[in-house]
């Protein structure tokens, strides 16, 4: 398998870089529509810083670059994921233009119910440019780990992420979370979605993209036919939803059926999958047990109230990554199980 990234020993050399927009978010108080919800609490939202947290978490050095505005809101973000140990020296901020912020509903994110609402327009984010960023220090990870969302913001932020998956001699080992978002691309005129997310994962080392969201933008059913359309990344990651997902690298295929997991709140379980996956990948895991392990660090994230979980501890989530098939078969998450301190015995039960 080919090595990650560089090998260099420079001290502004880390594990993980992850580039993109972070939002401060409002999580209603209570169930009900946002015209009713009469408060809100404070946290913090972005695929890629979401990335970048959990993987500080788990031990490995992680710097999340983007950009924010000299407000308020922007303290408070670079503060938070400072917070979880990831180093937030490179980002940029924005005297001119506003930190993003959105608001959403408690309820399950796939029913007709969910609202969000997003105050994203010209915010600092959507100034992220080659000319803006400091791009020695975007290429300073051995994983540099992007998403289709920024490239969405703007024509600037589209030619930024052109520019970091470009194929080229000594780049880190480019990751991409494809996350398609419809909405984001209804109104833009740099681009047709679908067309531009399958341009740049063509030019990843890694992507990571579901199979409904590869049936909405590209009309692709099933792993195969993905990995038809996407013949270049060393590594392609097709994630099945309850099925599971499936692995290409190369001629070899590789899939793992999902846990079965008592569901306290079905967000930020594709951010933690894809972290789970850089983790294993950077400690140069076999592919079977990459998959496990975005499968665990995911059921961390859906068996909490928050967008961000504490992944399980290394020890334990290589136990549970070990196990044989049968074992893992029966294995059953619920909240609390990453703090369990007895090995695997504990969480394998009969669903």
């Amino acid at each position: 398998m080919t090595a990650i990234g560089r090998t260099s020993t420079a001290p502004d050399v880390v594990d993980v870089v992850a580039l993109g927009e972070s939002m401060v978010t409002f999580l209603p108080s209570r169930p009900g529509r946002l015209a009713d919800v009469p408060s809100f609490d404070r946290a913090i939202g972005g695929a890629e810083s979401n990335a970048a947290c959990v993987l500080a978490a788990a031990g490995h050095s992680a710097r999340w670059i983007g950009r924010v505005g000299a407000d308020g809101f922007g303290d408070h973000l670079v503060e938070a994921i400072g917070a979880y140990g990831v180093d937030v020296s490179a980002v940029r901020r924005d005297p001119a233009r506003p930190t993003g912020i959105y608001f959403r509903t408690a309820g399950d994110r796939a029913t007709d119910a969910h609202e969000v609402a997003y105050y994203r327009a010209g915010s600092a984010a959507s100034a992220m440019s080659v000319d803006t960023m400091d791009l020695d220090a975007i290429r300073s990870g051995r994983v540099l780990h992007l998403s289709g969302i920024t490239p969405a913001l703007s024509a600037d932020c589209l030619g930024l992420t052109r520019e970091l998956t470009a194929r080229r001699p000594g780049r880190p080992l480019v990751s991409f979370d494809v996350n398609h978002r419809p909405g984001l691309w209804r109104d833009v005129r740099h681009g047709h979605g679908p067309e531009v997310l399958l341009e740049l994962a063509r030019g990843a080392d890694l992507v990571f993209v579901g199979d409904d969201e590869a049936r909405d933008a590209w009309g692709l059913d099933g792993p195969e036919a993905v990995r038809a359309a996407l013949p270049e990344p060393e590594l392609l990651v097709v994630k099945q939803g309850a099925s599971g997902a499936t692995a290409f690298h190369g001629a070899d295929v590789t899939s793992v059926p999902a846990l079965h997991v008592d569901v306290v709140a079905a967000v930020g379980a594709g951010d933690a999958f894809a972290a789970g996956f850089l983790s294993a990948t950077l400690r140069e895991k076999p592919v079977r047990e990459r998959l496990r392990h975005g499968h665990l660090w995911a059921a961390a994230a859906l068996t909490v109230p928050a967008d961000l979980a504490a992944p399980p501890a290394r020890d334990h989530a290589d136990r549970l990554a070990a196990l044989d098939d049968a074992a893992w078969g029966r294995l059953r998450l619920g909240p609390g199980w990453t703090h369990a301190e007895e090995g695997a015995e504990e969480e394998v039960r009969t669903p």
